[in-house]
């Protein structure tokens, strides 16, 4: 969190909100995130559900409320999306593939943003469209950097293993191989908010015999180049 402003339950709740940015977490989840004790982070969980500016999920866990998105709506369009467009078309001139990036909400990932390879085979994904976070490279970019307790209830059912992950958070970006769909590979790279948490993942997408068996091979370095810039824009003040 940024300086404290000096008006200490606004800079607990914001805290509480920051602590919220990569997805549902439990109580004891954001107690240990914030560093506030149980009490006080109950009580300002629930009043931020109250206001809706928090919610709970079918588990009870903490998450980022409707109405943040009604606000954001109401300062202008959302800066992920909007810095994303122009990053994606550059992506995908670059690689030839469709190009896209992914969100999570809940136990789904959804594509906020895309720009389609305007000819010949390609992997349609429009902008909505929901996703499980147990296949695709995508999904193993927002799940590899969660926490040990999240990071296992992500990987039941999953199509990818904990040693695939391990690797994700080694090389810096995830590929996969007809996870989601067969017949289709992906490349994707993480993209950090502000505080340095994942937020989101940029891919590409596209028929293995055109990406290859090895897709990271060829792709994940301008990949990892376009999240990072898309990183970077998340950092600017908005104008």
């Amino acid at each position: 969190m940024d300086t404290p402003s000096g008006v200490g339950v606004i800079d607990k709740a914001a805290l509480v909100l920051d602590s919220l940015e990569a997805g549902p977490i439990s109580l004891a989840q954001l107690v240990a995130a914030t560093g506030l004790s149980r009490p006080t982070v109950h009580r300002l969980a629930q009043a931020l559900v109250h206001h809706r500016l928090a919610a709970k999920d079918i588990h009870g866990r903490f998450m980022l409320g409707s109405r943040l998105v009604e606000l954001a709506s109401a300062a202008g369009e959302d800066r992920l999306i909007a810095a994303a467009g122009p990053l994606l078309i550059q992506l995908r001139d670059a690689t030839g593939e469709s190009s896209q990036v992914f969100r999570r909400q809940g136990d789904h990932r959804v594509c906020v943003a895309s720009a389609e390879r305007p000819v010949g085979l390609r992997d349609t994904i429009p902008v909505g469209t929901q996703l499980s976070m147990k296949a695709g490279s995508a999904a193993q970019v927002l799940l590899a950097w969660e926490d040990h307790e999240r990071l296992l209830h992500g990987l039941n059912h999953a199509r990818f293993s904990p040693t695939i992950l391990a690797g994700v958070r080694r090389r810096g970006w995830a590929q996969s191989l007809g996870e989601r769909e067969q017949g289709v590979a992906s490349v994707s790279a993480p993209v950090r908010g502000p505080s340095g948490r994942v937020i989101a993942a940029v891919s590409i997408s596209g028929p293995i015999e055109r990406l290859t068996r090895q897709p990271g091979k060829e792709h994940s370095e301008i990949v990892c180049r376009i999240a990072a810039q898309l990183s970077e824009a998340l950092k600017k003040p908005a104008s």
